[in-house]
């Protein structure tokens, strides 16, 4: 038997799923931009290991010719992006749910652990909880690349302006690179976030889709469904 059971309050699943087009959008945007100027590349000595991107990235994705498109989109929608991290991070503290990610000195170990158990490396159960310690460190450090994008993004966005974030973060030029390795981060992260999605199945989604999950039933045969917390 298998019970209903509260995970996650409406203001978490709405802002989390409000990102999903903010953060497309951005990063699309974004790519109109760096057409224009891609300097960035992985090489050894004059030999090009990775270059971001090849023409043919920017001709299949139609991502030619459209410098101000871009602009203007990456603009606007970046203090939405922002708005809905911020409101997404004084959610978390105002309801206490940052006490469910908040890693600590034993969180980079267990996060081995549960690397070793997603490998079948590792037999023993992970610990119970709402979020493993690889969730725990993934959560969090995407909640610090955001940060680190509306930083960056700003130094790039009004270097005069605010000369003196764009001092701090190296320059013009590197608070550019830092702001495109953030992307970079963000797509590795959705690879690996969608990986571990469609691993954990239907059940998880539908978590964060509904707000409840079904979990076994307690031995007294009751269910958990509880109705969200009024604050959300």
């Amino acid at each position: 038997m298998q019970r209903l059971a509260h995970k996650h309050d409406r203001a978490i699943r709405y802002l989390h799923w409000v990102n999903v087009p903010l953060l497309a959008v951005m990063v699309w945007s974004g790519l109109l931009i760096y057409w224009a100027y891609d300097p960035y590349r992985i090489a050894v000595g004059g030999f090009v290991l990775v270059q971001f991107f090849p023409d043919w990235f920017y001709r299949v994705l139609d991502l030619e010719h459209g410098l101000a498109t871009g602009m203007g989109f990456h603009f606007a929608f970046m203090w939405l992006f922002a708005i809905n991290g911020l409101a997404f991070v004084a959610y978390t503290f105002w309801s206490g749910h940052w006490r469910d990610l908040r890693p600590n000195r034993r969180t980079p170990i267990e996060a081995f652990h549960v690397a070793l158990h997603d490998l079948k490396l590792r037999k023993e159960p992970l610990p119970p909880g709402k979020f493993n310690a690889a969730q725990k460190l993934a959560y969090t450090g995407v909640i610090l690349m955001g940060a680190g994008s509306v930083v960056t993004g700003l130094a790039i966005y009004k270097p005069t302006q605010l000369a003196w974030l764009t001092f701090l973060l190296g320059g013009y030029q590197a608070a550019r690179l830092e702001h495109f390795a953030l992307t970079i981060g963000y797509g590795l992260f959705l690879v690996a976030h969608v990986g571990q999605v469609v691993k954990a199945g239907w059940n998880n989604f539908r978590s964060m889709v509904t707000g409840y999950e079904l979990v076994p039933t307690s031995e007294e045969g009751k269910t958990d469904v509880r109705p969200e917390p009024a604050r959300s």
